[in-house]
């Protein structure tokens, strides 16, 4: 069972449908509860980095994902997802994170243009279950104005350019993150899906 967390700011349809179409059954909650029991997590999210955390702490989902990452069970985060993994934010104000992941998210530089919208290609640079049989490199789809920075450089399992590079893929033991969006990049999306997946009945 895969457990999709609701925070009212993502494409929960399009993720449920990804993994559904993969044969697995998904529960979409908002429930601190059912997040503690799950045993595969997704954070998804679009939109606004402080609006998704006054959401996520409003119906007591702070505590409960960090739980459940601490428990050791596999935890994904997709796109404003994977940037609520981290220490802080500097979008629009300062604002504190989940803190899974040491390190920060930054908006793109003035001389790049945004959002980074678009297929783009990400190049594998550390080995990860999340890309077992995906050719490297390989395109995904992007949607972002912002981008995180790892404290830590071996946190980072994917890059890819938008006038520099940047990390599109990290890692941190069993916590998961994509700058991308896996649910929208076709056959290798679906298989990265399938991939995380996988991660909770190799345990």
């Amino acid at each position: 069972m895969i457990t999709i967390i609701n925070i009212g700011i993502s494409n929960i349809k399009s993720i449920t449908r990804g993994f559904m179409t993969q044969g697995y059954q998904v529960r979409i909650t908002e429930d601190p509860e059912d997040v503690r029991k799950a045993d595969s997590l997704v954070l998804p999210g679009v939109g606004a980095f402080p609006k998704a955390m006054e959401v996520l702490r409003q119906r007591g989902l702070v505590e409960a994902v960090q739980e459940h990452a601490a428990r050791g069970n596999p935890l994904i985060g997709i796109c404003l997802g994977m940037q609520l993994l981290f220490t802080d934010s500097s979008e629009h104000h300062h604002t504190e994170g989940l803190g899974l992941i040491p390190g920060h998210v930054v908006q793109f530089p003035r001389d790049r243009p945004v959002p980074h919208m678009g297929w783009n290609s990400l190049t594998q640079t550390g080995q990860s279950l999340l890309f077992e049989g995906i050719p490297d490199p390989s395109d995904f789809y992007f949607v972002h104005s912002y981008y995180v920075e790892p404290d830590r450089k071996e946190h980072v399992i994917g890059t890819s350019d938008h006038h520099g590079r940047f990390a599109a893929a990290v890692q941190k033991e069993n916590i998961y993150g994509t700058q991308f969006h896996p649910e929208k990049s076709q056959t290798h999306g679906l298989s990265l899906l399938r991939n995380f997946a996988h991660l909770t009945e190799a345990d």
